[in-house]
């Protein structure tokens, strides 16, 4: 069997998501309904305000209208009356009335106060829940699409990239969906019905501002273009910052070891300033769009002021009326002076969602074939068949036609220089990666064709680089069974020999682990390790030079525990040190991404010129300390 994978191509930049985030509103349906219907509330309550206002106007000057009658001589009385239309005895009536009038509108009005605060209220925390409903579902699903990536995404995108789209990125969606969205969807309601109110009460008066409303909606689709590219740079430049620190914090050892701290504040400094700079540009932007919309709202304030005035003078507008339009043209002009508010929102939501979807969109170079079968439990065959690999398309091959057969329960050391192709043959078979050409079985089972799950939960892995993960030793020697009880973590401590150094702290195997496992020692990491892998008792075991970092009555103590442990199970070893070398069952020797020689140490030693200069030169001296022990 030969098969070609090539690693896919690289997916174009997402367009486009913001309408995508928005649409996650449907998972949120009932809290978006509430949150929307109290919107409307609250603004229809504001819509009534200036009616009511109107008619506190109108109730004070009729009232006035009768008194000042009454104190006039009786042409000029006679002359007022016939400009009103009003006889003395309906001023009379509308003095009375009044006051009356001018209570109920002052009782209407802090009533109609209250509504709108209260469904305000019940908009905005519903709002507010709905954002985070969101940023919940964002949050997940990045994390959970992020354990489902190929390891060559990771070899692809920095960690600080990573955080910042999980983090600040989802905020900026979340902000502009608790707020901008909502503040949006409260301009256009006002807006619309600001207009059909001011038509309906002075069609001439309207047609002054109406001409203005077409600036403003270029003006904001304008600065929504410039805006949205500036906000994109400046996360960019955000997640460079974030990666900076986040590498200084995870190698301050190595930072304080080789004094390189005005090095680092000098990187940390340059990319703080690369996003301060990008930060006034967007400053520059808005600072040039709020005086815009500043003028226009002036412009047509302007032109109210005047046309207006002189329906006032000419009597077709009385001065309840123009204080009625002025208060809803207010209301008209209030969404105009939330233009920047809302572009500078939706320009950061789109951005930020655009590089969210960049991860949720992201295809993984190994996932389950759609016809992925689950893997029989092992026997512990392996056979790799002419497998070519290289890790970038366009990089030179790592491992070139290498074949080789292993039996089930023999136990394989890899030998070679760095970069001749060890770890690479041992990540192949878990399937972090898949081969550009060959094949790679395990009981004659390409593991391109079976299930991941079903693969690696029978393959017990102790990579060179130890990672634990914080919580109690316990925890991380069950991490990978979880429903593993004490006696049997305890039983694999044991068998990795950690079992003496975890029972000297005083709690235990309850003692908590710190960050990346800080607190033990290299050699007390490996060891947690082995007992992590040897708790799934597993039929194929990886061991990636996992005793490089124990010293050498330690590393007996682990040899002597996987000898019996590797009994009947098929064990891959990259190893530094002679005991593993001498007991393998199988000595693969690679030289530049091939394998040059395979057998056991006294052929290999005897015949294969290039066993025996690693022998000599890495191994021989290791087996002199041994034998002095």
């Amino acid at each position: 069997m030969q098969a070609t994978a090539t690693a896919p191509a690289r997916r174009p930049a997402t367009k486009g998501g913001l309408g995508r985030a928005i649409r996650y509103l449907g998972n949120h349906r009932r809290t978006t309904l509430i949150a929307y219907g109290a919107l409307f509330v609250a603004t229809l309550a504001q819509l009534a305000v200036p009616q009511l206002l109107k008619n506190m106007i109108d109730a004070i000057t009729n009232g006035s209208l009768y008194q000042i009658a009454s104190g006039l001589p009786v042409l000029q009385r006679a002359a007022l009356l016939l400009n009103t239309g009003k006889s003395m005895e309906q001023l009379q009536a509308e003095s009375l009335a009044a006051e009356p009038l001018l209570i109920n509108a002052v009782l209407l009005i802090v009533l109609f106060s209250v509504v709108r605060g209260l469904f305000a209220f019940v908009q905005a925390y519903m709002a507010e829940n709905t954002s985070q409903g969101i940023a919940f579902d964002f949050r997940n699903e990045i994390f959970s699409k992020i354990q489902r990536l190929s390891f060559s995404y990771y070899d692809r995108t920095q960690t600080g990239q990573l955080m910042i789209r999980a983090t600040d990125d989802v905020e900026k969606v979340r902000l502009f969906i608790a707020q901008g969205l909502i503040a949006a969807a409260q301009a256009f309601l006002l807006l619309f019905a600001t207009l059909i109110i001011l038509f309906l009460m002075n069609w001439r008066l309207t047609l002054v501002i109406v001409p203005i409303l077409p600036f403003s909606v270029v003006l904001f689709m304008v600065f929504g273009r410039i805006s949205q590219p500036l906000f994109a740079e400046v996360q960019k430049r955000l997640s460079t910052l974030n990666t900076y620190l986040q590498e200084n914090v995870a190698g301050i050892k190595v930072v304080k070891a080789f004094t390189r701290e005005e090095r680092e504040q000098q990187r940390l400094d340059n990319a703080a300033m690369d996003l301060f700079n990008q930060f006034m540009k967007v400053s520059i932007t808005f600072a040039i769009l709020f005086p815009l919309i500043n003028f226009i709202a002036q412009v047509g304030n302007a032109g109210l002021l005047y046309f207006g005035g002189q329906q006032i003078i000419n009597g077709s507008l009385t001065l309840g009326d123009f204080q009625m339009f002025t208060q809803y043209l207010l209301l008209l002009f209030l969404p105009l002076g939330q233009l920047g508010f809302i572009i500078s929102l939706l320009a950061q939501a789109s951005a930020s969602s655009d590089r969210i979807f960049e991860i949720l969109d992201a295809e993984a170079d190994v996932k389950n074939a759609p016809n992925a079968r689950e893997l029989p439990s092992l026997q512990g065959s392996v056979e790799f068949r002419d497998v070519t690999f290289s890790y970038f398309e366009s990089s030179d091959p790592i491992l070139k036609n290498v074949s080789f057969t292993v039996r089930p329960g023999e136990t394989v050391a890899l030998l070679g220089a760095t970069g001749s192709g060890k770890t690479t043959i041992i990540n192949l078979l878990p399937r972090f990666y898949d081969v550009k050409n060959g094949a790679v079985l395990i009981d004659d089972h390409d593991v391109r064709e079976v299930t991941l799950d079903s693969l690696r939960s029978q393959i017990g892995i102790v990579l060179q680089e130890t990672n634990l993960f914080s919580g109690t030793i316990r925890d991380n020697i069950a991490f990978g069974r979880s429903d593993a009880t004490l006696d049997e973590v305890i039983s694999a401590a044991k068998a990795a020999a950690a079992h003496d150094f975890i029972m000297s702290f005083p709690q235990g195997y309850e003692t908590p682990v710190g960050e990346r496992g800080t607190t033990l020692s290299g050699g007390q990491k490996q060891r947690i390790a082995i007992a992590r892998a040897l708790l799934l008792n597993p039929r194929l075991l990886i061991l990636d030079d996992s005793t490089s970092s124990v010293d050498l009555q330690t590393e007996a103590q682990i040899q002597r525990a996987l000898d019996h442990l590797m009994k009947g199970r098929t064990s891959f070893v990259i190893a530094q040190r002679i005991t593993t070398v001498l007991n393998a069952d199988q000595i693969l020797v690679l030289d530049k991404g091939q394998v040059v020689a395979s057998g056991k140490h006294a052929d290999l030693l005897e015949h294969n010129h290039i066993y025996a200069e690693i022998y000599h030169s890495q191994l021989v001296g290791d087996a002199e300390v041994t034998e002095e022990a």
